[in-house]
């Protein structure tokens, strides 16, 4: 048995070699289809990768008070406009809200178009500079490099300290360690106490090229009014996370002057149910990609049949020779099959180098985390193995009820 398998791989490969042009074709029908499901799959768990871990570095035990719910936000036919979260609000959240073993962090975006200036060098205008209080490092899952984070007092004293993303590294302090270093922000003048460790950027959004500042010193040079701030609150112990949202909520109800049968005009969001609506997300995506790369290899398994079939055609009077030596025809159409499987994995492997590489280069791009997929590796192994499966019996079936005297007449 054994060695009439190992005959017919030989058979199968003689040829294979036989038609260079045609295998090459046939093997990069294959691989189209191949590439297009591995680099699709690639990207997208680059991107939920990438995503999910921006979330998850907030920790599971964290929510966040804002302007919108999350789906509502996103509603772009919502009715209801809730006011801003002003200053007066997130203060005065702070000194109503009381919760055991919780640490609150109060932020605002200043600008995104900032340029910081260091002695004779300047940035491009594209750094962000956010306002935050001494508990928002660690809020947001956020650690320093090196140097250190505000104290309390660096707040209230509304001293003029900043830390910096690590891209500055490369910009600002190339050869100089930027610890101690004086920077100017709109001519205001920031002592460098901290170097941020990089988070990297997602859909344009630069972790690493920003600047934090005190939150009231950041109030005193960006003015705008109407200045939309956010409120993180972290609980070192999860079991008491239910019980700090409710008591959030109570205070904020407060804050707003909200009666009992009015609904709230905020929103609450906890990181975790940020992550598991992320993923509900991206599964449609999975859906989709696979949508789209089983009709592309479905077209590439016509394609295979056809040349198949074309194959066969071309060698009746070779298979009227082998039945008249004596092939019987489970020998025949096994020959033709194991081709076809042949062809079918060589496209296979082909295409997961191509989709793998098409992938990493669009993640790359994107600034996404690349990982290797394996998910992806393994549904091309077993879809490129079932493309030639579907593709190759019919061919050989048909190849095995050639008549043979029929089949030594054809010219």
């Amino acid at each position: 048995m054994f060695s009439l398998f190992r005959e017919n791989v030989r058979i199968a490969m003689d040829s294979i070699r036989g038609q260079v042009l045609r295998t090459v074709l046939t093997i990069l029908i294959i691989a189209i289809g191949i590439t297009a499901l591995v680099g699709i799959l690639t990207f997208l768990g680059a991107l939920e990768k990438t995503i999910t871990g921006d979330f998850a570095s907030m920790g599971s035990n964290t929510f966040n008070i804002q302007r919108y719910e999350f789906n509502t936000r996103n509603n772009r036919n919502r009715e209801k406009v809730n006011p801003i979260i002003s200053y007066r609000n997130v203060k005065q959240f702070v000194d109503k809200f009381e919760f055991p073993y919780t640490k609150t962090s109060l932020y605002f975006t200043g600008t995104r178009n900032a340029e910081v200036r260091f002695e004779s060098e300047k940035t491009d205008p594209e750094v962000a500079v956010l306002g935050v209080n001494e508990n928002y490092l660690e809020n947001s899952g956020t650690e320093i490099e090196k140097g250190r984070n505000f104290t309390f007092f660096d707040i209230e004293n509304n001293n003029h300290v900043c830390l910096i993303g690590s891209d500055f590294k490369k910009s600002l302090f190339k050869n100089t360690d930027p610890i101690g270093k004086t920077i100017s922000i709109r001519g205001a003048k920031f002592k460098i106490i901290g170097l941020l460790e990089s988070k990297g950027a997602t859909f344009r959004n630069n972790q690493d090229l920003r600047v934090l500042i005190p939150i009231q010193t950041a109030r005193s040079i960006y003015t705008l009014p109407n200045i939309n701030y956010n409120i993180s609150v972290k609980v070192n112990d999860k079991q008491y996370l239910e019980g700090a949202q409710d008591e959030a909520i109570i205070t904020f109800r407060n804050v707003r002057g909200l009666n009992p049968i009015e609904e709230n005009n905020f929103g609450l969001e906890r990181s975790d149910d940020l992550i598991n609506r992320i993923a509900s997300i991206t599964s449609y995506l999975y859906i989709a990609a696979w949508i789209i790369s089983i009709i592309t290899i479905f077209g590439s398994s016509i394609a295979l049949m056809n040349i198949m079939l074309v194959s066969v055609t071309e060698r009746t009077r070779e298979i009227g020779v082998r039945k008249a030596l004596g092939a019987k025809k489970h020998t025949i159409s096994g020959q033709f099959f194991l081709e076809t499987v042949i062809i079918g994995q060589l496209g296979g492997v082909i295409g997961i180098i191509l989709g793998i590489l098409v992938g990493s280069l669009a993640a790359n791009l994107s600034n996404f985390q690349f990982s290797v997929p394996w998910l992806a590796m393994f549904a091309a192994v077993v879809t490129s193995f079932l493309t030639a499966v579907v593709s190759g019996l019919y061919p050989a079936i048909k190849a095995a009820k050639q008549d043979p005297i029929e089949s030594l007449r054809y010219e």
